[in-house]
């Protein structure tokens, strides 16, 4: 059995779909199983470069099967348009199946996110995914098999929910409500489009594990951003650590064998909330520029800091990490000194684990280490012992600090441009 659960080690963007597209390459079953489109994977291949939102990154193996699992909440309109976008550009997306128990974005959702945003002030994407999953666990959703098999059941239950949003629309923000009628025909016209990927996902994905087959997990946004276990109420509003793997796809933990964390050589986190290495300076700004810390789904510009391996350990203990994949090394190239983030001081107080309240984390300064930079173009690199001595040390002490080793290492956003410095797939 040979099972990896790839997430997100920090606040998101950490490069995860490069690293799944890089594992997707002897991955049978590429499996997404949280988000929504607010999640943004960049791929590049050749002089290509794929913007994917809800479509997991191996899209780009036509042998590899890409699930879109129960716990993606899935905006039928911005699939189809990334699908048609993908045809467009000669890629073949009859690998896709979309778990018929996937919630739906209705284009009451968005508008509702938007209008919610103007006083909740969290940062949102304004993509719809918070009331979307609102409404499933209120039970007041719609699965993507309900449209398309749920009949009159199904035109009653959107009839009765236009009806409540539009009260809301009226009462509470004095706007305009929904045509009842014009929604309808648009949300079965896309089901009808979608319905050949439409599958039992759950089972599909238990089979290819009992089958023996390779299969990557391949979390959206996050740890820092998980519903539970990050900066709430600054967070996404599901699980994008890997427990949430199994709810989002409807697989046992028993069956997973490997948990790969994926980590930038430095932090970034876009949106509201507390950031203790955060740089308002220019080498903050040499690591968005080198970097291009800018939002695949929005443009927005990432806020930018050191290395907090006080986060990365937060991240090995909720996740049960197994391996590190540190991404974008060769953003550091230039600097002389890098700094790493090992505790936090708060009031006179050393505090060297994660701290469970936001308030307190706000307050919280970063206890640096320094460590000498290398000053050298390190993107050509194709083992760890092609590295500068200097960068080396730098994957060292990350390794020493969180206790887990870095299983691959990228020097650049092309396939190429990594480091496997441990096989995760056997």
């Amino acid at each position: 059995m040979s099972a990896i659960v790839l997430v997100g080690a920090q606040w998101g963007d950490e490069g995860k779909g490069k690293i799944t597209d890089f594992l997707a390459e002897k991955a049978n079953c590429v499996v997404r199983y949280q988000g929504g489109s607010n999640a943004g994977h960049t791929v590049e291949v050749s002089q290509e470069k794929f913007m994917l939102h809800l479509i997991p990154s191996g899209i780009l193996y036509p042998e590899t099967l890409c699930v879109i699992g129960n716990g993606v909440v899935v905006d039928m309109g911005k699939l189809i348009e990334e699908i048609d976008g993908l045809q467009k550009r000669g890629i073949d997306t009859s690998n896709l199946r979309i778990s018929l128990r996937s919630p739906v974005v209705m284009p009451y959702h968005k508008r509702i996110d938007e209008l919610e945003d103007r006083y909740t002030r969290i940062g949102t994407t304004k993509r719809g995914i918070g009331p979307t999953y609102a409404d499933k666990i209120n039970r007041i959703g719609f699965r993507m098999g309900d449209i398309l098999t749920g009949g009159e059941c199904f035109r009653e239950r959107f009839k009765a929910q236009i009806e409540y949003k539009n009260r809301i629309m009226e009462e509470i923000y004095q706007e305009d409500g929904f045509d009842c009628q014009q929604m309808l025909n648009e949300v079965l016209g896309q089901a009808e489009h979608l319905k050949k990927y439409l599958a039992d996902t759950s089972y599909l994905v238990y089979t290819a594990i009992k089958e023996g087959k390779k299969v990557l997990f391949e979390g959206a946004q996050g740890t820092l951003l998980d519903i539970d276990h990050g900066t709430y109420p600054y967070v996404t509003s599901s699980h994008p650590i890997a427990g949430g793997a199994c709810v989002g796809t409807g697989i046992g933990p028993t069956n997973i064998s490997k948990v790969l964390g994926v980590a930038k050589a430095y932090t970034t986190r876009v949106g509201e909330g507390p950031f203790p290495t955060e740089l308002n300076d220019f080498q903050g700004e040499i690591l968005r520029d080198k970097g291009q810390e800018y939002g695949t789904t929005t443009g927005r510009p990432r806020r930018c800091g050191w290395l907090d391996t006080v986060i990365l350990r937060y991240a090995v203990r909720i996740n049960g990490l197994t391996d590190l994949a540190i991404t974008k090394l060769d953003v550091l190239d230039s600097f002389s000194t890098i700094k790493i983030c090992v505790a936090y001081r708060y009031k006179g107080q050393l505090l060297t684990e994660f701290p469970d309240n936001i308030a307190i984390l706000d307050d919280c300064e970063p206890e640096y280490i320094e460590l000498p930079g290398w000053q050298e173009d390190i993107s050509a690199a194709s083992s760890i012992e092609e590295l500068p001595p200097n960068a080396r040390a730098y994957v060292a002490k990350i390794e020493e600090l969180t206790g887990v080793k870095a299983a691959i290492i990228a020097v650049g956003p092309k396939r190429k441009q990594t480091i496997v410095n441990s096989p995760l797939f056997t």
